[in-house]
């Protein structure tokens, strides 16, 4: 039998998991300040393969946008989320999926 539904942080925002779905939780730490009145156009899609062992827990339909207003900055921080970062271990693999999209 199942155990009880719990709060899972995956990335910024709360996520689903067994079945149960909780909304954002400090979604305005993703935002500057002094940034906060801009328009955002220009995104990063993050989705996980479709043979990734984490849909089973966040679910197939689990992704997560980032905006930015500018598509020199949006491109900066896709490179910078694409590189294999240094908090990795050596055995692990990332296995998210990016994308580049705008509205």
């Amino acid at each position: 039998m199942p155990g009880p539904a719990y709060p899972v942080y995956f990335g910024s925002s709360l996520v689903k998991l067994k079945g149960h779905h909780v909304d954002f939780c400090h979604q305005h730490n993703l935002v500057a300040p002094e940034t906060a009145g801009l328009e955002r156009t220009f995104g990063i899609r993050v989705t996980l393969p479709s043979d990734d062992t984490l849909r089973k827990l966040v679910g197939d339909d689990w992704e997560q946008l980032h905006w930015y207003a500018t598509e020199e900055e949006r491109d900066a921080a896709y490179e910078n989320m694409a590189e294999r970062h240094g908090y990795y271990r050596k055995t692990d693999s990332p296995t998210q999926v990016l994308e580049k999209i705008s509205r």
